[in-house]
């Protein structure tokens, strides 16, 4: 083959979309503007911009290698040593990945949630309340004595859920009834494991107490609370019938209604709906510690009601779809406090389904390069429940990875960790990919921020890996930490021995490119014969520009006779080629304004 036909061949397949597909930028230069991390109150966060409507899935990997990262249309990258929270590409090998013993209890979590063991009750904020995807718990908590007694705690969970959705039920048919007022605010049932030393004080007899509710209380003072409003008076009789006593009476009339429940008693004593053994048992008994109660009393599946529950996963590629836009707001306003005049279409449309990258189908059986059988691109991975839309993970799967760009969930489900396990189903679908494209590697995390406790987190995912931000090589989280640990920003990799250690930024620079200045052409020689020698002989020569249409390099230009307008345009194409590299300031189409 001639060399020419090699050429185009391999500029086609660097594109990885076919022929006329090009990465088009035009050169946004830094922007500055508050720190969403460290909630600086100046423009401390420092970045410099690109804006594209067209990037090739190659191009777009290698600004990922290269410390970059999207928005939209919009790509971006930290200058490391200038902002104040500095920003590190992390990644990690899913084929190398170990699951943690905290994200495997997420998996199994969730795996008991759809086998019908577990409800996923609200909470008002979990570990991963401001990230992607969920926090890690630290290793000292792990690690604690408590540790023990939370699994502990867990395996009785079923049944406290249970219960305490049968109570919920019961005070909806006394509203619906008459028994209770319909305008009263009614928190859901709680129901807590009685420890052994307070179960005497709530209980008599030979049963043994295991769990409790005093909703009851809340109901009665809710009532209360709405009829003074109504009257504003009390008399003896009314009183007496919203006590929290004869709450609890009606409430367990309710309950024995619809149902028994076999290995458990119910009673009430002054306002608690206690739940006790159906059996005796003597003091010896109790004292073999709460753990073993629990498990001789749990009732059996059958008694519990089990409803299994379907998981779903669709992968689709990025575009506007109504639900999910529902689902955005109501997560952006409930998890992160935004308020709803600020969450748009437009805004949501402009952060996470417009898209710069330029799709790619799958390839055939005798095509030379592997594409996975979604192609490349951008895509939503949407995650149901029973057929309702629970979360949405937002992602790139280009050449060499899975890039996880932004994960919604619904508040509702808040206790399953649901970023969590989707990054855990992230890497495994790279893992299942490979076989269909063996350059599919790698699990990009987004941004790793040290000096940001809450986002820390993704050093969970191990083995990970850290880009350097000055000589872009992966160094080994754990030998970035203790680097880390001294200062925020540092340069990560090991020179090379002929390669001098840069500790200055004017020194970082010359390593970058040496036989340029960037001080916005001040320091370029001030007459024409000068001024076309050193442009002609620097490294931006080769650098490619639009021109209106045309494609060509900056050494073919014709000639510009404005000096000033020279000046300018040179030192826009030397900061333009420090921060993508040569390699795709020759390839990316530089486009002019």
């Amino acid at each position: 083959m001639s060399s020419k036909k090699s050429k185009t061949r391999n500029e086609a397949s660097s594109s990885r979309g076919g022929i006329g597909e090009e990465s088009i930028v035009a050169d946004c230069g830094r922007n500055s503007s508050s720190c969403g991390y460290c909630k600086s109150p100046t423009r401390s966060s420092i970045t410099h911009g690109l804006w594209t409507e067209s990037l090739t899935v190659s191009d777009y990997q290698a600004l990922l290698d290269r410390g970059w990262r999207r928005s939209g249309c919009y790509i971006y990258k930290p200058e490391m040593d200038q902002t104040c929270c500095p920003s590190y590409t992390i990644r990690l090998k899913a084929s190398d990945f170990v699951p943690s013993k905290e994200q495997q209890r997420v998996r199994r979590r969730l795996e008991r949630f759809l086998d019908g063991e577990l409800d996923a009750r609200p909470r008002e904020r979990t570990e991963d309340s401001d990230v992607s995807f969920s926090g890690e718990v630290s290793e000292s908590v792990r690690k604690s004595p408590g540790a023990a007694k939370r699994e502990q705690n867990d395996e009785v969970e079923p049944i406290m859920k249970e219960l305490s959705e049968q109570i919920d039920s019961a005070v909806q048919r006394c509203i619906q009834s008459g028994e209770f007022p319909s305008n009263i605010q009614v928190l859901k049932a709680s129901v807590k494991k009685v420890l052994s030393t307070k179960r005497k004080k709530l209980a008599e007899g030979s049963e043994e107490l295991l769990y409790t509710s005093n909703i009851a209380f809340p109901i009665a003072a809710a009532i209360k609370h709405g009829k003074t409003s109504e009257k504003g008076e009390k008399n003896n009789a009314e009183e007496n019938r919203l006590s929290p006593e004869s709450v609890s009476e009606k409430l367990l009339s309710e309950m024995r209604k619809v149902r028994e429940f076999s290995g458990l008693s119910i009673k009430v004593s002054k306002g608690h709906i206690n739940f006790l053994s159906a059996t005796q048992v003597t003091s010896a008994d109790r004292d073999e510690g709460e753990s073993l109660c629990a498990t001789r009393t749990k009732p059996s599946s059958s008694d519990l009601q089990v409803r299994k529950r379907k998981l779903e996963m669709h992968l689709k590629r990025s575009s506007f779809d109504p639900e999910e836009y529902d689902l955005y707001k109501r997560y952006q306003i409930r998890v992160h406090d935004d308020e709803p005049e600020s969450v748009s279409e437009t805004s949501y449309k402009r952060f996470l389904v417009n898209t710069p990258l330029i799709q790619v189908p799958p390839s055939g059986s005798d095509a030379e390069e592997k594409v996975p059988p979604c192609g490349f691109g951008s895509f939503h991975q949407q995650y149901r429940v029973d057929g309702r839309l629970v979360a949405v993970g937002v992602i790139d799967i280009l050449p060499k990875c899975l890039s996880s760009k932004y994960l919604f969930w619904d508040p509702d489900f808040a206790s399953l960790s649901l970023g969590n396990y989707s990054a855990l189903q992230e890497i495994d679908w790279v893992r299942q990919n490979q076989a269909h494209c063996s350059t599919l590697e790698y699990y990009y995390l987004g941004y790793y921020i040290h000096s940001c406790n809450k986002m820390r987190y993704k050093a969970a995912y191990r083995p990970s890996e850290l880009l350097c931000p000055l000589r872009y090589q992966w160094v080994p989280f754990e030998t970035a930490k203790p680097l880390l640990d001294k200062k925020p920003y540092s340069v990560l990799s090991s020179p090379k021995a002929s390669e001098p250690v840069a500790e200055s930024t004017s020194e970082r620079e010359d390593m970058e490119q040496r036989d340029t200045n960037d001080d916005d052409g001040e320091e370029m020689n001030n007459s024409d014969e000068e001024l076309d020698s050193s442009v002609s002989g620097s490294d931006i020569a080769n650098v490619l520009i639009s021109l209106n249409g045309p494609r060509v390099r900056f050494k073919d230009l014709p000639r510009i006779n404005n000096l000033a307008v020279r000046k300018q345009l040179g030192s826009m194409l030397i900061k333009y080629r420090k921060v993508v590299g040569a390699e795709l300031s020759e390839r990316m189409v530089y486009e002019l304004r």
